[in-house]
């Protein structure tokens, strides 16, 4: 049977056993339907031998050798990954558009008596929905932005809210970085599309009578794009500022930073390549404190010189209204459980 799904929600309170992606690997690491699990029926190199037959050769011969391999790959996954599931199983299963990989994956579970549905339109239906709902029209839900300079322990403060029980759309965590120049983590950030689905399911799960804190971001959070529809949001957004000493912010970033502090190789590149920003007098000043392997004091430098002024500039741009401001003499544990907790008592007044 084909499953149609008409809006996001539909998708995320499905009640299948499981949901099974049978896509290529490449094509499931870009994106996929949350929750699912990659069975692909042509791995990577299956799907592009294929491909080139039906665009080469012929499109008889390309469906031909594909259905060898797909029928021999599902039989794989039956006798491995599938073989412990009872008779009354019930899994959804899709491809790319619903097409041939899928119809037949689902084919050979409903023979075996396993009651599986494949997705009509596959993941092109559900990438329509997630975009229709991040690119056109306004998001149903209040946001309210934390403000404040870097190194005021803002994510920290988000994560902790969001324990308490707040709802708080943490999109440095999604898009798995820190949100500067220096923001990178060792692995890479997930796809855009990706990126976009967890911030989909994210607020779809939220109660829109709510507020939602989000962090006070620029449009980009390193290489990902924050969707016009949150973005637009975020700008109209009251503000909750956070202030604490300089002293306090270089503490704390140098905790948080120490794997990109100690990387010396990495922060001269990255930082000769603000000359076209910053003077060279002041970028070289950067440099030689990198040199003296001072951590402390480059961190203050560029807090100084770089960090604030440019979230300045930001702010201004965006024009934003700053609602209420919280001010913290240090950024200890318990000084960021405070705040959370407060901020949290806070956000019912918006």
């Amino acid at each position: 049977m084909a499953i149609c799904f008409s809006s996001l929600s539909e998708i995320y309170a499905q009640r299948y056993d499981c949901i099974i992606d049978v896509r290529s690997p490449a094509e499931f690491a870009e994106d996929h339907l949350p929750g699912a699990i990659n069975l692909p029926v042509l791995d990577n190199e299956e799907r592009a031998k294929v491909g080139t037959i039906y665009v080469q050769e012929s499109p008889f011969l390309a469906r031909k050798i594909g259905a060898a391999m797909v029928f021999r790959n599902a039989a794989n996954h039956v006798e491995q990954q599938l073989s412990h599931h009872e008779g009354s199983w019930r899994p959804l299963v899709y491809c790319w558009r619903g097409g041939q990989r899928s119809g037949s994956f689902t084919w050979l579970l409903q023979q075996i008596g396993w009651r599986a549905d494949v997705v009509q339109g596959g993941y092109q239906s559900y990438r329509r929905l997630v975009h229709d709902f991040l690119y056109n029209g306004e998001i149903p839900h209040r946001l309210v932005a934390l403000d404040g300079y870097t190194g005021t322990a803002k994510t920290d403060i988000l994560q902790r809210v969001e324990a308490l029980g707040g709802q708080v759309l943490d999109l440095e965590g999604m898009a798995h970085h820190r949100g500067s120049l220096l923001g990178d983590y060792p692995t890479p950030q997930p796809s855009q599309k990706a990126f976009e689905s967890r911030v989909a399911g994210k607020l779809a799960a939220m109660d829109p009578t709510k507020p939602v804190l989000v962090e006070a971001e620029s449009s980009k959070i390193g290489s990902r794009i924050i969707p016009p529809t949150v973005w637009t949001a975020m700008k109209q957004a009251p503000r909750i500022e956070l202030r604490a000493p300089v002293s306090a912010r270089c503490r704390y970033l140098q905790a948080g930073y120490d794997d990109i502090l100690s990387n010396g190789e990495m922060l001269r590149t990255r930082l000769d390549g603000l000359r076209a920003h910053r003077s060279n007098a002041v970028v070289d000043g950067w440099l030689e404190l990198i040199a003296a392997g001072d951590k402390a004091g480059l961190t203050e430098a560029l807090m100084i010189q770089h960090y604030d002024p440019a979230y300045e500039t930001a702010r201004k741009a965006i024009g934003a209204e700053v609602r209420m401001t919280l001010e913290t003499p240090d950024l200890r544990p318990e000084d960021l459980d405070r705040i959370a907790a407060d901020l949290l008592r806070e956000l019912d007044k918006f």
